[in-house]
């Protein structure tokens, strides 16, 4: 039964530090069955051994030149028409537009063989995007699926594998790339339609242009494993209403989102390694975009590195970060929740992984280590910006979180850790535990004295409320947290208090630690009852009911 409430959460942020490259190369299956296919050919055979349904077989040259669109298309009709199978991409560059998958056929991307998207000209044109009656609920790129260079929908036991990789050479992350500067201008002041800026003209894609590299929508039974995905455009993968979806040891090194799981269920993320300095790596949404309210569930991220250096210097190991004009001047690349969630988030699961730079509930985080953060360390938002029909959206909640051992180092500090619910609607239950965090420092007094504003309905980033009063944490509309074997310091004198905390009900802090002048407050309160620090020395024990303002050295 499809739950028509929609709720409207914002996000939950890890961003931060180092990356290095994995890579388990071709799976024991296809090794054996390559080994069995090949050890009667002579050592000068040529092509390349193969299995299943081979792409050269039906036309495909892997020249880079010729586009082999219409032989990969019609060897993935030939293996599902069959019942089923491989379809193999041996050493070569696949020159293609849209390649539409389909239903028990798997896609093996050979060691040395590149799928490239080509870009659009005469005779080389996408597929056009869907039309979507529910586009006004989220953007563009979230709402339509077909314009993509691989994609999928109403499928089953479908896979794609093997250490090849995937070139969104001629795919666009953004509308206006599909657009010549002059077209772009004449449509400059053309209003945005629906309640939320969508659709709009600027946003959308051309007909023919492609922005995804694999987009999945309502498929069940996937396995996404082995390969490389460059310079993925908008979505390097986006999977809608996915169920049973397994990611495993991919490299992504893109000039946009990562991995993008929409109203999926029971996903399984490890092992991979993503680079996506100019938006998020990971990111759990609960979209609109089916026409209805579904929550992402049942999701494991473990094992992954996620990072934020300038795209391609992940895969060609020179980790550099030379480019000066990303969003509010750093990169990004993150695990995150949101910022489209209608359906929520249940049982979600985040452990061993290491960065670089609705309804939310039960969400296990363990095991992380940052480096070098260009925002905040941890940021949890609970908002409203209620993107879906007026009549079913409400604010969501935000509760049952824990957040436990996690290493933070050379933070930037603007901005703090923030924990921010809205006013009459507060986050619930959150845990946090062994944890140490080392700010940069430097903070000044006037920005200790900082009040930052609600910014309800605002879309959630960690610069969102500007620089923040704390160094450490900054807490705000929270009822029951528990901190235990918490550590804050800093690099270099800092003016801020550790712990700024506003309209925070049922607040234990035990075993906590926290760097400071001998003229700087540990805690800020404002609007607290029943706050107590225990066995946080140099603080003695301390059990507050009720406090308006006041402070804790």
């Amino acid at each position: 039964m499809v739950n028509r409430r929609s709720y409207q959460l914002t996000s939950l942020f890890l961003c931060l530090s180092l990356a290095c490259c994995l890579f388990d190369g071709v799976t024991a299956s296809a090794q054996r069955t390559i080994r069995s296919r090949t050890n009667n050919q002579p050592s000068t055979a040529k092509p390349a051994p193969t299995f299943g349904f081979n792409v050269r077989a039906f036309g495909a040259t892997g020249d880079g030149k010729t586009l082999d669109t219409p032989a990969i298309n019609k060897t993935i009709d030939a293996a599902a028409a069959g019942g089923g199978g491989t379809v193999f991409f041996p050493a070569g560059s696949y020159l293609s537009v849209t390649i539409r998958l389909k239903s028990n056929v798997a896609l093996y991307l050979d060691q040395g063989a590149t799928i490239v998207a080509a870009t659009p000209g005469p005779g080389m044109q996408y597929d056009a995007p869907e039309p979507n009656p529910w586009d006004p609920y989220q953007d563009f790129g979230h709402s339509h699926w077909r314009n993509s260079l691989i994609w999928g929908e109403n499928l089953e036991n479908i896979a794609i594998l093997g250490p090849g990789k995937i070139w969104g050479k001629g795919l666009v992350r953004s509308g206006g790339a599909s657009r010549t500067d002059a077209q772009n201008q004449a449509i400059r002041e053309v209003p945005a339609s629906g309640p939320f800026g969508y659709p709009n003209p600027r946003d959308a894609v051309e007909p023919g242009w492609g922005n995804k590299a694999i987009a999945l929508k309502l498929c069940r039974n996937v396995i996404l494993k082995d390969f490389t995905i460059f310079h993925g455009g908008h979505f390097a993968i986006l999977a809608t209403g996915v169920d049973n979806l397994t990611i495993d040891n991919l490299k992504i090194d893109t000039n946009r989102d990562g991995i993008d799981v929409d109203a999926c269920r029971n996903v399984r993320i490890s092992n991979c390694t993503i680079n996506s300095p100019f938006d998020d790596g990971i990111c759990l949404k609960s979209s609109y975009g089916l026409g209805f309210a579904r929550a992402t569930e049942n999701v494991t991220i473990t094992n992954c590195q996620v990072s934020g250096y300038d795209e391609g210097t992940l895969l060609d190991g020179t980790f550099k970060r030379e480019y000066k004009r990303y969003s509010h001047n750093s990169t990004t690349g993150r695990i995150k929740f949101g910022t489209e969630s209608n359906g929520g988030f249940k049982n979600i699961t985040i452990s061993n992984c290491v960065f670089d730079g609705a309804l939310l509930e039960d969400v296990t985080i363990n095991n992380i280590t940052m480096r070098d953060i260009t925002n905040a360390p941890i940021f949890i938002r609970l908002g409203n910006r209620a993107r879906g029909p007026k009549e079913t959206t409400t604010v969501g909640k935000l509760r049952r979180v824990i957040i436990s051992n996690v290493v933070v180092y050379n933070a930037d500090p603007k901005y703090g850790s923030i924990i921010s619910g809205i006013p009459g609607h507060s986050i619930e239950d959150l845990r946090l535990s062994n944890i140490r965090i080392y700010s940069q420092g430097g903070g000044t007094k006037d920005q200790a004295a900082l009040q930052p504003p609600e910014k309800e309905d605002t879309y959630p980033e960690p610069v969102m409320f500007g620089e923040i009063p704390a160094y450490g944490f900054f807490i705000r509309h929270v009822n029951g947290l528990k901190m235990d074997n918490v550590e804050v310091s800093y690099l270099k004198d800092d003016l801020r208090p550790a712990f700024w905390l506003h309209n925070v009900n049922g607040a234990e802090f035990f075993r906590v630690r926290a760097q400071r002048r001998s003229d700087v407050p540990t805690f800020i309160l404002k609007d607290i009852s029943d706050v107590s620090v225990l066995q946080s020395h140099p603080i003695a024990d301390t059990r507050l009911e009720k406090v308006k303002e006041g402070k804790i050295d």
